[in-house]
């Protein structure tokens, strides 16, 4: 052993010098075994071996380059529309401390050498130190207020989960280039920034039919009652009428069970936030508990075939509550479904049930119930605030007064009566009071009502609303 690294030329590598000394004392042992003549050819090629294998580890032990930050993205290919939108569920995997999304685009070419190396896009393009696109193919960028991604945390690795949502114009000039003899594929690549500096990570988008074998994700979303002629902005019902029928017009992608529900959220409830309003499946697997709920009102369960589009009934109209003063939202929320083509690898084991994700909020239908007092005027619907307003909500007093008002006046006191603790008058074009905060600060977490009175011509009382209950924070 030793005659053979005292061959090993001065400009070898550090790395052959140093498996050079680990196997000498290993040669020392084996001595009496290199004595017998018919054993020398094969301890030299079994030692030639090990001195390799014992190299290479070395080389990947102290000289290999840094492990790359982001390791991948899950699902790395996905079957995506070739004349319309496509939103699919992305997991980036394993970012490291202070890395960060910069930006995403699209793209139709990959450097000859990534596609030489991967010529059917079968296996996931390595993650890249550079930007992999070929100058001039970029399809499009993504705009940063419609960029969806958000960190997550999955068996404590960091992840980033993502909304790709493609538009229509990107997928017409990847289907225009397919006819013009190019590659059928094109390309989503996300850059990322960190301390080790840029990575760039590739997902392959292969143009189908965007049907069957498809992740299940909406594209588009229509809530309306169904009336004859134009439907209005905000429904006026008077208290105790039923209103219409209610339905939502689906686009989607692919197939798979719509799963969720309806709900409403009632006057004086906290009004839902733009994640409220988002699917299940668009958050983030340990977020998603997160989502307030209101007032269940009817469930669905529904096997949508690949055929794109759906009309979803709303709930029975005789279960939507008519009976207080007020305004109203119906809420269509919709629940991750566990397809087996709407799975995500969030690493550890870890899967995210991705059916029914969507680059958006889902629409409001708003519906309004006003009383009407003796002599047929009406009275003003009260809008704002919640019951129990969450700590950095507005507390502004706000509400819709009734036509043919001279003015309003606003009535806060104790919840059980007496002694009035704030009374205001404000004319009836401006609908909206802002309390002193000398007054918010004498009642806080004190029991309270108010009210909205409409007063005419003289100051006469013509129609007042029902008393809602207030406790400031």
């Amino acid at each position: 052993m030793r005659p053979v690294c005292k061959t090993l030329r001065p400009r070898a590598s550090l790395t052959l010098h140093a498996a050079c000394l680990l196997l000498l004392p290993l040669a020392r042992v084996a001595r009496p075994v290199r004595q017998v003549p018919l054993m020398r050819p094969v301890w030299r090629a079994w030692l030639a071996r090990f001195a390799r294998l014992v190299v290479a580890g070395v080389a990947a032990a102290l000289w290999a380059p840094a492990a790359l930050a982001v390791t991948g993205v899950n699902p790395f290919g996905v079957n995506v529309r070739s004349s319309g939108p496509t939103t699919v569920f992305l997991t980036f995997q394993n970012l490291d401390a202070g890395e960060a999304p910069v930006e995403a685009f699209w793209c139709g070419e990959l450097q000859p050498a990534l596609m030489a190396a991967n010529p059917q896009l079968q296996f996931p393009v390595p993650v890249q130190a550079a930007n992999p696109c070929v100058p001039g193919t970029v399809y499009g960028r993504l705009p940063h207020p419609l960029d969806r991604a958000r960190p997550s945390t999955a068996a404590g690795t960091a992840n980033l989960t993502d909304i790709m949502t493609i538009p229509a114009s990107v997928a017409r000039r990847a289907f225009q280039d397919a006819q013009a003899g190019l590659n059928s594929a094109f390309f989503y690549v996300r850059r990322f920034a960190g301390p080790g500096g840029d990575r760039f990570v590739v997902v392959t988008c292969r143009m189908a039919g965007g049907g069957a074998r498809v992740p299940l994700a909406l594209t588009e979303v229509r809530i309306g009652f169904v009336v004859e002629g134009a439907p209005p902005t905000v429904l006026v019902l008077a208290r105790g009428q039923t209103p219409p029928r209610a339905a939502a017009r689906i686009l989607y992608n692919g197939s798979g069970t719509l799963r969720g529900r309806w709900e409403v959220v009632l006057p004086g409830d906290p009004e839902p936030t733009e994640d409220d309003l988002l699917t299940e499946a668009t958050l983030p697997p340990e977020r998603r508990a997160a989502q307030r709920r209101w007032t269940v009102v009817e469930r669905f369960d529904r096997l949508l075939p690949p055929t794109g589009e759906v009309t979803l009934p709303g709930p029975d109209p005789a279960r939507l509550p008519t009976d207080a003063d007020g305004a109203y939202k119906l809420l269509l929320r919709i629940e991750a479904s566990d397809d087996r083509e709407g799975r995500s690898d969030l690493g550890g084991g870890r899967l995210a049930a991705t059916g029914g994700v969507a680059g958006f909020a889902m629409p409001v239908l708003r519906y309004a119930v006003g009383g009407v007092a003796v002599g047929g005027a009406s009275a003003p619907m009260l809008l704002a605030p919640a019951a129990r307003p969450a700590a950095g909500d507005s507390l502004e007093f706000s509400w819709v007064a009734a036509p043919g008002t001279a003015m309003v006046r606003l009535e806060v006191q104790p919840a059980a009566g007496g002694t009035e603790v704030l009374s205001a008058l404000v004319k009836p074009g401006l609908a909206r009071y802002t309390p002193p905060p000398w007054v918010v600060q004498a009642n806080r977490d004190r029991p309270l009502r108010w009210r909205v009175v409409a007063l005419g011509e003289g100051g006469a009382e013509l129609a007042a609303s029902d008393w809602r209950a207030l406790t400031w924070p």
